[in-house]
């Protein structure tokens, strides 16, 4: 009887090549060796890979007329204002921003533009649900005003001047919302027939005041915004500077997707005397700008 012949070698070529081809399938089960998660359990990526050129995002005639100031300059000087200062980056596929600046006789006014593309390094987490936490935080900083329980008006931040839906706050030290120093009628007579023995007591005198603190209209306060991106918010703060005439900035951010975008605009009068900026105005330009914006994430 013949005897077959028996290789060692090619058998065993023989299983390694089955072995090999029993885990070659692509049902979506295997694992990422980078995440070390099965494909399927990975969260997906955000829409956008990629962010604008700031500098050239904002156009020409929207910068004309937010930094009005600056077609009063040479032609070189305007065109250099015009075309802002980009902030320093390392990496434009994740942040970018640019500034502008413009300084008039009447106001200086500053612009500011910044995109940020959100990643997620955690493969069970995706980039929009990571940027929804990272917009959660900077709206949760601005410490906007938040509608009470009751359905009355919104409860202003600390030191605001609104105590209560429908009313407006009692000026400071004027319990029944008399202007501190110069008391009501009624009440005058009230402290007179209290205290006949001393007509000649000069009463006491008012605490100093440095006038009413400027207030921003109901409509006008920091709040959240509708039908821009995803989720947005506008901030409006008014603040003192030394010396200097009062500042007002009016913020502007909002999430589309994976990326955030922060609009600030200030503006402060160029003597220290003046009236402060109008909130209306600032705050339609920079709403205005914003909704620009985002056309740029578009569909």
């Amino acid at each position: 009887m013949q005897r077959k012949a028996y290789v060692p070698g090619v058998a065993l070529l023989v299983v390694l090549v089955a072995g090999c081809s029993s885990g070659s399938g692509t049902d979506g089960a295997t694992t990422d060796s980078k995440a070390g998660v099965p494909k399927a359990a990975a969260a997906p990526p955000g829409r956008y890979r990629t962010l604008p050129e700031p500098c050239r995002a904002v156009n020409k005639g929207v910068l004309k007329d937010m930094l009005p100031g600056a077609a009063e300059l040479p032609d070189d000087q305007k065109a250099k204002a015009y075309a802002g200062a980009a902030e320093l980056t390392y990496d434009t596929d994740r942040r970018v921003g640019c500034r502008w600046k413009d300084e008039a006789p009447d106001a200086v006014r500053r612009l500011y533009v910044d995109f940020e593309r959100v990643v997620s390094y955690d493969p069970a987490v995706s980039d929009d649900d990571r940027a929804k936490a990272v917009y959660g935080k900077k709206e949760s900083a601005a410490k906007l005003p938040t509608a009470p329980k009751d359905g009355g008006k919104d409860t202003p931040r600390p030191g605001g001047s609104k105590a209560g839906a429908g009313k407006s706050a009692p000026p400071s030290g004027s319990p029944n919302g008399t202007p501190s120093g110069k008391p009501s009628a009624g009440l005058h007579a009230q402290n007179q027939a209290a205290s006949p023995a001393s007509p000649t007591t000069p009463p006491a005198s008012p605490p100093a005041s440095s006038g009413p603190p400027a207030t921003t209209p109901d409509g006008l306060k920091p709040r959240i915004l509708t039908g821009l991106g995803d989720a947005a918010y506008l901030d409006d703060a008014l603040t003192a500077s030394g010396s200097a005439a009062q500042r007002r900035t009016v913020t502007v951010v909002f999430r589309t997707s994976n990326v955030i975008v922060t609009v600030e605009y200030t503006e402060q009068p160029g003597s220290p005397g003046a009236t402060a900026p109008d909130s209306q105005e600032l705050q339609e330009k920079t709403q205005a700008l914003a909704a620009k914006l985002a056309e740029l994430f578009g569909d």
